[in-house]
């Protein structure tokens, strides 16, 4: 299954860091994050609530603006 986030508060290759580093350290989470789409493309080889990728993302202190 593959998820799209779209996140703001993004800036640069550091918050994209973050963001990545953050929603990879969930199991079953490969994710790649587009800087200046500001979206992040999650594939997931297992089920994952998207209030868990949600929490992921605002404990790097940026914002969910929808997951689809």
């Amino acid at each position: 299954m593959t998820k799209t986030i779209k996140i703001g508060g993004m800036s640069c290759s550091h918050c994209q860091a973050a963001v990545e580093s953050a929603l990879n350290a969930i199991d079953g989470v490969k994710a790649e994050v587009d800087l200046a789409a500001g979206t992040a493309s999650v594939v997931l080889s297992r089920a994952v609530a998207d209030e868990t990728l949600r929490r992921a993302v605002e404990a790097e202190e940026f914002t969910v603006l929808g997951i689809a």
